[in-house]
């Protein structure tokens, strides 16, 4: 039987590459493990653990056990370490304050919970011929190992917080949808080789889940009145959605010049007829398509003009027009 593990440690929100190797582990089957490795309290971060589980959760990443916390194995490490000593072929193994370190607990754990693959990205791969001859050592066949390329920056370089897009929580500050996201790390798969982040590859699947959004997960998704959903649909991103959210919600006061007038007093003219219609008439009569966006949200551009006239309920829409008058 497949078993496969995630073994981030709690440093806070998941790097892409890490949110790459939970992905690839999840898409191998069989059962998921996840694995807070937190032997080094100098790297831990308060806090780290919940945003690694709140950030797969929001990737849709299910594990099948755990988590399982490597600080609560500690007697079972020394243990394990019994037998070899605290060092193995000149590499420590358990630290001077009686804690094991990365190998001895990455393999005693591999060892104990039965993972048969070991799905990681190829800076792992120094690590391999110590946990092998650790796994022998501890009387266990070793696992399979299998790497996939490391995700780096467009400029080719090791992401960085100076990229804004190192971490899943860059991402979704961003406004990309979790969709996107996820769809972007499943189109991945394995890489054999290192793979530059392609920010306008997951852009356009960000377009295209914005599009396969019910009206009910837009809204949710923008914090917005269902009723404006419509005029959320041509949002690049989720932030976007919510700035177009707020220009109908929350207009910029603006007046216009007299030349304005005309459309405005055409609009009104043109009663209760549906956005489409309403543009389609406007422009019929050459009208400043440009005031009316203007006097209904105080912005010069934004979500579709007749979005913006279906949004909203009529005696509002003339109370905007009467006030840019």
């Amino acid at each position: 039987m497949t078993r496969v593990r995630f073994a981030p440690s709690p440093t806070g929100s998941l790097h892409i590459g890490s949110a790459l190797s939970a992905v690839a582990n999840r898409n191998f089957g069989g059962t998921m493990l996840l694995r807070i490795d937190d032997t080094d309290a100098v790297r831990n971060v308060e806090g780290g653990e919940e945003a690694i589980l709140a950030d797969l959760g929001w990737l849709g990443v299910r594990w099948d056990e755990g988590p399982v916390r490597q600080s609560e194995r500690q007697e079972r490490y020394r243990e394990a370490a019994g037998p070899l000593g605290d060092r193995f072929d000149g590499i420590t193994l358990v630290r001077e304050d009686d804690r094991a370190t990365y190998h001895l607990a990455s393999v005693v754990d591999d060892l104990d919970f039965g993972i048969t693959h070991v799905i990681r990205g190829n800076d792992h791969r120094p690590n391999e011929e110590l946990h092998r001859r650790l796994h022998e050592a501890l009387g266990h066949a070793p696992p399979e190992f299998v790497y996939h390329g490391l995700v780096l920056g467009e400029d080719g370089r090791k992401l960085s917080k100076r990229h804004d897009a190192a971490s899943i929580a860059d991402l979704r500050e961003a406004g990309i949808p979790a969709e996107a996201v996820r769809s972007y790390l499943d189109e991945l798969g394995l890489p054999r080789h290192d793979v530059q982040l392609d920010l306008p590859r997951l852009r356009r699947f960000a377009i295209e889940a914005i599009a396969a959004l019910s009206d009910e997960e837009l809204a949710a998704a923008a914090d917005a009145p269902l009723e404006l959903a419509p005029a959320l649909r041509g949002a690049r991103d989720l932030n976007e959605a919510r700035d177009y959210a707020r220009q109908i919600l929350e207009p910029e006061p603006v007046e216009l010049p007299e030349e304005a007038r005309p459309t405005l007093e055409r609009f009104k003219e043109l009663g209760g007829a549906d956005g489409k219609t309403i543009v389609r008439e406007l422009k019929a009569v050459g009208g400043n398509l440009k005031a009316l966006r203007l006097a209904l949200t105080g912005r010069d551009r934004g979500p579709e003009l007749a979005a913006i006239v279906e949004a909203l309920p009529r005696d509002e829409a003339l109370r905007r027009v009467d006030a840019a008058l």
